[in-house]
């Protein structure tokens, strides 16, 4: 019987995004990661639409439609999905098996709900349990994996796959949230490629600024598919970005044969500015959720602006001068004359912002 991983794949930060912060200064709770198999010659990744949905609860939502192709004969097939234990939460494990910030796990293989069992084990082994540290470890840099397993029915030809989870988005110092995908397993797939990928990001009901780094998106560009939204390219030091600004929109990338050459890390802007001491190229960052308002340092703001703030993150057009000039120096600001305004929608935080300034 071969076996094949879903691994959700833990690093304290991705190759490449060093720069932004230490390994102390976040909290990690889960990574998303692409459906892998240990030793897989038989099946191929024919079509994959990865879907990551950004809330202002703390939550991010993955839905992963998979199109695999059998090109041997019908067999059942071990599965599973894996997720590191989080780090810097003070959580304790949990020998049941059940990781504490995934909730909603669902996988239906050709429209059956498949069931599942949970264990702990080594990461990256999921025949292995854990059987605790090797060495003087302190406890909280101990490494360990949470499964999902289920037995998975392939049927010859065309298989398709349909998974979900919700899950706590990390977060740091200078970032409100951030959300690493690995895709570069998708390698170890029959062939190495993804017949067809796409890539949707979406923020819904609400509004996100978020950039990653572009290495993985050469070739095919970003388009806006549902609400409002803007997308550009970007030098930021060393570094070359796309940022992205989502009004109750989706933005979308899609790409056949694609063979992930890095992976996605998803963070909001505020990382970028909060690290920066000269002015930097990104607008600066507002987000509904709990978290971090920063500011450019050379610019200064009038007391006007913190109240004013989630009028501008749903489009409000200003009619005093002055705050059409002040927002319009930032980039994630969309003006949408068709705004009705109203305050149905605020958040606390958003009615602390307004009533702290007056």
């Amino acid at each position: 019987m071969k076996k094949i991983f879903l691994m959700v794949v833990a690093t304290l930060f991705m190759v490449g995004w060093g720069a932004t912060a230490s390994a102390n200064d976040g909290v990690y709770f889960v990574r998303g990661g692409q459906l892998i198999p240990i030793s897989e010659t038989d099946i191929s990744v024919k079509k994959e639409v990865l879907s990551i949905s950004l809330y202002d609860d703390g939550y991010a939502r993955v839905v992963v439609e998979y199109e695999f192709e059998n090109h041997g004969s019908a067999k059942t097939v071990k599965m599973g999905f894996e997720a590191e234990n989080p780090y810097n939460t003070e959580d304790t494990l949990n020998p049941a098996g059940v990781h504490p910030y995934i909730e909603d796990f669902t996988v239906e293989l050709n429209g059956r709900r498949l069931s599942y069992t949970n264990a702990v084990v080594e990461p990256g082994l999921l025949d292995t349990p854990f059987t605790g540290p090797k060495d003087d470890t302190p406890e909280e840099f101990v490494r360990y994996s949470y499964a999902y397993c289920f037995d998975a029915p392939m049927l010859e030809g065309v298989n398709r796959v349909h998974h979900t989870y919700r899950y706590r988005m990390s977060f740091g110092v200078g970032r409100t949230f951030e959300v690493p995908y690995w895709l570069t397993p998708a390698s170890r797939w029959k062939g190495g490629t993804i017949g067809d990928f796409t890539l949707r990001i979406s923020a819904p009901n609400t509004a996100k600024h978020f950039v990653m780094a572009d290495s993985l998106f050469v070739g095919n560009e970003f388009r806006v598919t549902e609400g409002t939204g803007k997308v550009r390219h970007l030098q930021h030091g060393w570094m070359s970005l796309v940022e992205v600004a989502l009004r109750n929109g989706t933005v979308e990338w899609h790409k056949k044969d694609f063979r992930p050459v890095d992976d996605i890390n998803i963070q909001s802007a505020d990382s970028y500015s909060s690290f920066d001491t000269e002015h930097y190229p990104l607008g600066s960052f507002y987000d509904r959720s709990e978290g971090y308002v920063i500011w450019p340092m050379d610019i200064e703001l009038p007391e006007s602006l913190a109240r004013n703030l989630p009028y501008a993150n749903r489009g409000y057009v200003f009619k005093k001068k002055e705050l059409q000039k002040l927002f319009s120096q930032f980039w994630w600001y969309m003006p949408d004359p068709s705004w009705q305004p109203s305050t149905a929608d605020f958040t606390p935080r958003e009615w602390r912002l307004i009533r702290e300034r007056r």
